[in-house]
Order: C-alpha cells, then structure tokens, then sequence
C-alpha cells in the first residue's frame, strides 16, 4: 500500500462518521408518509363535504383529520374508474402515458412510480391492502395484497413469495376476519417492524366501500329503522329527464345483482349482506326507492369501518410518537354515485363520479381546519409526496406539487380547468374526454372503444353535454344547445384542445378519431 492510500483511506476513516451522522440527521427530518386509499368511498359519505347524508354517516376520525389538517374542495380524478385512478396516483400520469386505461392493464414493467423513487432516496415503502393493477407491485419494499378485487370476509393477501400475476383470488395467505380491519392490523404489524431511523411511506389500501358494500358485525344494525334522505334526482329515470346523452347505470341494474346472487349464489361474481331482498310487486317509484335505501345504508355501515381503522392508525401514531412528522393523507381512487341521477357506480365526468374526497394532515407545517378550493388532480398526488420527501420534481410527472396551496400560498399560474379521459367504452356509458373549470363543464361523448381492453364494440355517436355548474350544480340540464352559452362553449373547446396538447393526449394512434375529432373541430 502506498503512503497516499494509507492517508486516503484514514481521512475516509476520519470523515465517515460525519457523513453517516448527516444523513441520518436529514432522514430524522424527513417525514413519514402514511397513505391511507379507499375504493369508492365518495364525498357524498364522508360528511365533512356537506350534503343529505352528512347527519347520518359515521366519521368521527375522518373529522379528527380535517380538523387537525386540510381538506381539498376541488380534487378530481382523471379517469374514474379504480385501475386508472390507482395507477395516477402511482405514476403521476395520465391513463395514455401509464398505459392503465381500463381494468386489466397492468403498469408497464419498469415503468417509473413515486414508490420506487422514494425507496431510492432512502425511504422504506411498503403497499398493504387492494393492489388491482394485474402485475406485480414495483418499487415497493414490501408488499401484501389482494389478488383482484378481494373478498371482504377472510381475504387472501398474496406477498412476492406468493405472486402470480392476474386476479386470481386463490393465491397466498388467507386472514381470518372482516378485510379493512385486517389490512389496518397488517399495516400497523409491518410499522412497528421498520427500522425508526429512516422514514416510510406507507400505503394503507382498503377494498372498502366498493360493491357488495360488506360491513363488519359490529355495524349491521346501523341505521336498521332510519328512513335516510333522498338525493333531488333519485328519480331521473332516462335521458328525456335532463337532457343528458347517455343511459347510465341505473339503480335497478342493482337490484337485479342482488336477485342473481339470491337466486344462484354459487355462481354469482360476489356476497352481498342482506339477501334476499324482494322487490317484487312494486312500480317504478317504490322499487328505485327500496334499491337507493339497501345501498346507501350498506354503504354507509362500509364506511363506518373505514372511519373506526382510521382512527386505529392515527392512535399507533400517537403512541410510536411519530405523529408530528407523518404526513397523513386519506382519500378515495374516485367518487361514486348514490343514486344520483338514477345511478350507482362511478365513471362519468359527472360531478359525483369526478370529484375524488381528500384530506391531509402533517402538523409540522399544514394548520388545521383549512379548506382549500384549488383545482387538485390525482396526478399531483405523488409529486406532492415527493416534495415532503425533499426530492426534486421527478421528471415523470405530468402532476405538480400543492405544497405551497396546503401552506395557503397558490402559484398565481396554478390550473383553472382540469382535463378528464374515460376509456372503458360501453353504450350506456360511452368513452368519453371533457374540461372542467371553475364554473363550466363540457364533455364529448366519442363513443368508440379504440381497442381496450374490456369495452364493447357497439360504437356510439358523438354527443356533447355542457353544465353550468353554478346555476345547476347538480347537473340536471344539459345545455350544450342553449344559445345564451354559445360563446362560453366554444371558448371551452379551445381549451379543451390546448388541454389535450398540454398532456399530450393526441388520438394519433387511433385513426377512427380523425374524421370524429375533425367534425367536432377539436383539431
């Protein structure tokens, strides 16, 4: 060894120490994020959102959130529907640069997410609870999740060691009991096996509240003789109604789900709780009105679950001591229909179906009680986890961080429009892209499936819908002919387009949209 090595290798020896106690001391600093996703549990069943079921549902630890953090007024999904909206959340990207357009893609192999970012800069990242995106996890440390959908009662969870790609619910180890209470014990077990010198994000995913809508015992005799409030359009029985361009899924199309598993429950996709429930004998009126009570309550029961394990996960926190420097943040992959407009499920540029409930709480630096009315979009999610994380914007990202909107200081050139794409095509819920403002919607229905996955091939014709979200905040008119809104629409599709340029949604692989996109003047 030569005497320039020697002294080399003692000055390396020397500063070490430094350097290690550094870092370390950046990773104290460094918050904790835990991410708490649930699966259609819209704005309308959270309470602090307003609306007719506010007095009803149970979400004592939701308002603990919300009182101790902020709340997003105007968070939007880009493509409502749980596989897109999950793989957003992830990527940062919309459905045509993720490639996550339907049910059944999965995220490219090697395609680049905020996990593996941040287990690149050193955090611990682990997903526990509903995965649904086909492939296996990537960029997570760890992971333990549902194959598929899942069930709500004794889920199987499949970790690396068990992965198959697909849905296959046959697959890893089976957990006895109700799942949102297991996958918040599952979560709360790998947390306090982590090592307490680096910082974690966390994904805590529960399959709650989507359909059956399943509910722990503790709840089934919640709200069993209460008569819960009916939305204004419960009973918008088609398209004449409103002057919408499409038929929807409608609440007796539930119903009739629930008389398949009742009458041939061996090979019935799914369990719902309280079958049989008969409604036969009744007219149009009577049977929309038993089919609204039955979800809306299951619903709300599902909820009421999420709310208790919520509250489970902050108290961890507050014992660990680590409550101060976790970034917490709970939401939902999209909205949901309660019979609204005559439906159920999600999907549509709706406002029930568009607006994603989101709320978010790191006392080191976010003050409580806080309301904030920018337009947020599930896109801007991870690059906000990359900024707590002190990471510089990755250059993935179509989102932009909301930090600084959390601290009460809104860029002057932050978004007044957001753009929606919804690909799954179906002809009553046809493929469709629109703009949304501060006050206006406009949608086009395009009607064609473009080859993905899942959708049908009967094609529809182009529609266009426009609501003045002022005037009809519940969207009951569509007055895309209105002559009063003329100049507003075309300015609309203006942006529209540049919207389109801006996140560089083109159509230039689909040739069937040219000569649709040219008679729209949306060139």
């Amino acid at each position: 060894m030569t005497k320039q090595v020697y002294y080399l290798l003692l000055f390396v020896l020397f500063i070490y120490p430094y350097f290690n106690n550094a870092q370390e001391k950046i990773d104290a600093e460094r918050p904790n994020i835990l991410f708490i996703l649930s699966d259609d549990h819209t704005s309308q069943a959270w309470g602090i959102y307003g609306g007719i079921l506010k007095d009803y549902v149970k979400n004592k630890n939701i308002k603990r959130l919300a009182s101790e953090g902020a709340v997003l007024n105007n968070a939007f999904c880009t493509n409502s529907i749980c596989t897109p909206s999950r793989g957003s959340i992830l990527t940062g990207q919309y459905s045509h640069i993720n490639q996550v357009y339907t049910l059944n893609e999965p995220i490219p192999d090697g395609h680049p997410n905020i996990a593996r970012t941040l287990s690149q800069k050193g955090y611990q990242t682990a997903i526990i609870g509903k995965w649904h995106l086909v492939g296996q996890p990537q960029g997570f440390d760890y992971f333990n999740v549902l194959p598929g959908q899942g069930r709500y009662w004794n889920p199987i969870l499949k970790t690396k060691e068990t992965w198959k790609d697909g849905h296959d619910g046959s697959i890893g180890k089976e957990y006895k009991g109700f799942s949102t209470d297991i996958i918040t014990d599952l979560t709360i077990e790998h947390l306090k096996q982590r090592d307490d010198e680096k910082p974690f994000l966390m994904f805590c995913n529960f399959k709650a509240t989507h359909e059956p809508f399943d509910y722990p015992e503790r709840f089934a005799s919640l709200y069993e003789n209460e008569e819960i409030p009916e939305p204004s359009s419960l009973y918008d029985f088609g398209p004449a109604t409103t002057g919408r361009t499409f038929v929807g899924q409608k609440l007796e199309n539930l119903g009739n789900r629930w008389d398949s598993a009742t009458k041939d429950p061996e090979n019935w996709w799914t369990t719902y709780p309280g079958l049989p429930y008969p409604l036969d004998g009744m007219d149009s009126i009577q049977k929309r009105k038993k089919i609204y009570q039955k979800l809306v309550k299951d619903f709300m029961r599902c909820g009421a679950a999420i709310d208790d394990n919520i509250g489970k996960l902050l108290d961890f926190l507050e014992e660990e001591g680590i409550a101060d420097n976790t970034v917490v943040v709970y939401t939902a992959d999209q909205g949901y229909f309660l019979g609204e407009h005559g439906f159920f499920d999600k999907r549509m540029i709706y406002e029930e179906s568009l607006r994603m409930p989101f709320v978010i709480r790191y006392p080191k630096e976010i003050r409580g009680g806080q309301r904030i009315d920018d337009i947020i979009l599930n896109i801007d999610f991870p690059a906000l986890l990359a900024d707590y994380a002190g990471i510089e914007h990755p250059a993935f990202l179509q989102g932009t961080s909301f930090r600084s909107n959390l601290a009460g200081n809104t860029p002057e050139n932050w978004r007044k429009q957001m753009y929606y794409r919804y690909w799954l095509h179906h002809p009553n819920r046809p493929a469709h892209f629109g703009i949304r403002n501060e006050r206006y919607k406009l949608a086009f229905f395009y009607g064609q499936p473009l080859g993905k996955k899942g959708t049908s091939k009967e094609i529809t014709a182009p529609t266009w819908e426009f609501y003045d979200l002022e005037s009809d905040p519940k969207e009951l008119r569509n007055a895309f002919d209105d002559p009063a809104y003329t100049a507003i629409i075309k300015e609309m599709k203006k942006a529209l387009v540049e919207e389109r340029k801006k996140y560089k949604d083109n159509d230039l692989d689909y040739p069937e949209m040219k000569p649709i996109l040219s008679e729209a003047n949306l060139r």
